[in-house]
């Protein structure tokens, strides 16, 4: 009898940790977005949950108070991100200060893009930190932190070669860094030949590959060319023609990082790094095929007995019909999981694909009709 792949062995969940990004929002329904998010994210217990920080500090304020929310609201642990854009040491000394009487003990130490946006060409601040290396060195002689940096599985869009995109990675493990992330990457084997060189070069510390979920293709592809990262031509096909279908759109996007994260699996990736971009539901999908899941999730009958003792009827009432409803959905997922493990080649996936959408066409036929606003918003 064949040995069952590594990411069906039933104690994956145990042998397998992820973190998330959140970015700081705009405006209060983006705000109520991030919140959703974060609620639905926080009880698979990731090891950290860093938040962006833009260009020059022009997020600082919000990144601040996203990070603070997170500490008093919630049991994540949370990463600031801080980079080196058009701020001085001082300035940057005293935001690490500042994070730090938070409470914060994390930070994600990036160089940061231009304030023109990636592809502009990146101009040190005269009295600034002049590259990531030189601000872990900073944040190491600030306190006792973790200190994430970045890599790249394609290497940095400005680097001449491999050599030297390595070499910088190198020089900031050497100054303090804890673990690397890397830049969100398509093709698994440029993360293993990634991986590969920096061990060749003495490099040992967790390298966690960058997961982003496609909720919108064309964004996607369009951010992936101006930072350099390679989008495959089997990618592109399997969202095309899918611009004015969201239904279908996100069971494909749910499908290819499915597989993107089995696959790594499968090779011995055990740390995950996803690219929420403040949604939860791919994210929290995937997490659950890798084993990941919420303490609540994996003692319902102790739950569903506590909710029957609680002595308030309508309590009751609607916790029962949250468990039943939660179940339902569960079993639905799962089934659709073992359909996608199931299509083993193209041809059986484009059929599921097809299958999926008639089956949600002829589910739309008895509902009530929604506006095309209404039904993309």
């Amino acid at each position: 009898m064949n040995q069952p792949r590594f990411s069906r062995r039933p104690d994956i969940g145990d042998k397998v940790s992820v973190s998330f990004e959140f970015f700081p929002p705009k405006n209060d329904e983006m705000e109520a977005r991030l919140w959703d998010a974060v609620k639905r994210l926080e009880p698979l217990a990731p090891e950290f949950v860093s938040v962006t920080y833009g260009a020059g500090g022009s997020t600082r304020e919000r990144t601040a108070r996203t990070i603070g929310r997170i500490l008093k609201d919630s049991r994540l642990t949370p990463a600031a991100h801080l980079t080196c854009v058009d701020a001085s040491r001082a300035e940057i000394d005293k935001v690490i200060a500042e994070f730090s009487e938070m409470g914060v003990r994390r930070f994600v130490a990036l160089r940061g893009d231009p304030a023109e946006g990636v592809g502009a060409s990146y101009r040190p601040h005269r009295d600034g930190y002049a590259n990531a290396a030189e601000l872990v060195t900073a944040l190491q002689g600030s306190g006792d932190f973790d200190i994430s940096v970045a890599a790249y599985p394609e290497k940095h869009p400005e680097s001449p070669d491999f050599a030297t995109d390595i070499e910088m990675l190198k020089r900031k493990v050497d100054n303090g860094a804890t673990r690397a992330i890397t830049q969100f990457f398509f093709d698994n084997d440029l993360y293993e030949r990634y991986v590969e060189r920096a061990r060749r070069a003495g490099i040992y510390i967790p390298i966690l590959p960058g997961i982003l979920p496609v909720h919108n293709f064309t964004q996607v592809a369009n951010f992936s060319a101006r930072c350099g990262a390679h989008v495959p031509a089997w990618l592109a096909e399997r969202f095309d023609g899918l611009q004015g279908d969201p239904q279908t759109h996100a069971l494909v996007a749910s499908a290819v990082a499915a597989e993107q994260v089995m696959d790594l699996v499968e090779r011995g990736v055990s740390d995950f790094h996803f690219y929420t971009m403040n949604r939860a539901d791919l994210v929290f999908a995937i997490c659950h095929m890798i084993g990941i899941r919420a303490p609540a999730d994996k003692a319902a009958p102790a739950a569903a007995y506590a909710f029957r003792s609680s002595g308030n009827q309508a309590f009751d009432t609607y916790k029962a019909e949250t468990l039943r409803r939660l179940e339902d959905e569960q079993r639905a997922f799962e089934s659709f999981l073992q359909r996608l493990r199931d299509a083993r080649d193209k041809a059986e996936f484009d059929q599921f694909m097809k299958d999926q959408g008639t089956a949600q066409a002829e589910a739309e036929q008895d509902d009530t009709p929604q506006s095309p606003q209404a039904k993309h918003a």
